[in-house]
């Protein structure tokens, strides 16, 4: 399939759904892959009105143009949901309670990582699993299986 939307979830849209954006696009770019990322956030601030310093200097060292990724937050609609081809929450045990109350239908189509915000995750350790679930997302994406290849896929 052509076009195919993939949507990342986090609770402000500040840091790491947007770096998660960033990294998806920059590697469907790098490989022709015909998959865009988009990230909205379950709650996000009006006082963060631009990308976190951390997304910022993790994209700048990673040589990703910060142009993969919205100007700024956004929160997620159900007209976002209903145009993606995959959803997935970055971290579960804060997010699937949100996707719960705001979207109950949704629940159990969003995929749900563990990747933790800066409250539970110092980044330096945060940032390494988030780089590393995007990247097998995108290999799984590559192989066509975005709706997952038996046990390939956990959720």
């Amino acid at each position: 399939m052509s076009n195919q939307k993939l949507l990342f979830l986090c609770t402000g849209n500040y840091y790491r759904s947007r770096i998660a954006e960033a990294l998806f696009n920059h590697l469907a770019i790098l490989d022709r892959l015909d998959w865009r990322a988009e990230s909205r956030g379950l709650r996000p601030k009006p006082e963060q009105m631009e990308l976190s310093p951390i997304a910022v200097e993790y994209l700048m060292n990673h040589r990703i143009p910060l142009s993969l990724t919205a100007p700024v937050p956004k929160k997620l609609t159900l007209d976002d949901l209903a145009k993606a081809s995959l959803v997935v929450a970055v971290y579960e045990d804060e997010h699937r309670p949100m996707v719960a109350e705001q979207f109950p239908v949704w629940e159990e189509r969003v995929m749900y990582w563990k990747v933790p915000d800066i409250d539970i995750t110092d980044p330096g350790e945060a940032l390494p699993a988030l780089d590393e679930e995007v990247r097998d997302l995108f290999e799984l994406i590559k192989d066509g299986c975005a709706s997952g290849c038996g046990a390939a896929m956990e959720f």
